[in-house]
């Protein structure tokens, strides 16, 4: 018989560097001022990227902080698997969802394709 406990600790530990990148990325953006990763569209920000700063940060800073504070409970033993897996899945798609929409609303839908002119 399997054990999931090996997946449980797994799941545990890649909450680190996931609470970590979020956490570096909202303090680039509010201390460094370094708006090269704000609301990425095939890995370029956007013209205005100053602009949508302040969103991308609260995403990261917010997604970062749940983490951190789901690992805290979790070491506190406050939570069971359950509870902080799902607080913890949820946080990391609604962070990889909003963060889409809000490169795709910051890039704006495009340049119009020019229509072939009639002879």
């Amino acid at each position: 018989m399997v054990s999931i406990y090996p997946i449980k600790i797994l799941f545990f530990l890649a909450l680190f560097p996931v609470a970590f990148f979020w956490l570096r990325r909202a303090w680039r953006i509010l201390v460094r001022r370094d708006f090269s990763e704000v609301a990425l569209k095939k890995g370029e920000p956007p013209a205005d990227a100053q602009r949508w700063a302040p969103y991308e940060m609260a995403i990261n800073l917010v997604g970062g902080g749940v983490m951190v504070g789901v690992i805290m409970a979790v070491l506190l033993g406050w939570l069971e698997y359950q509870t902080w897996v799902a607080i913890a899945g949820t946080t990391l798609w609604m962070k990889i969802f909003l963060s889409f929409a809000l490169a795709r609303h910051a890039h704006g839908i495009g340049q119009p394709k020019s229509r072939a002119r009639r002879s």
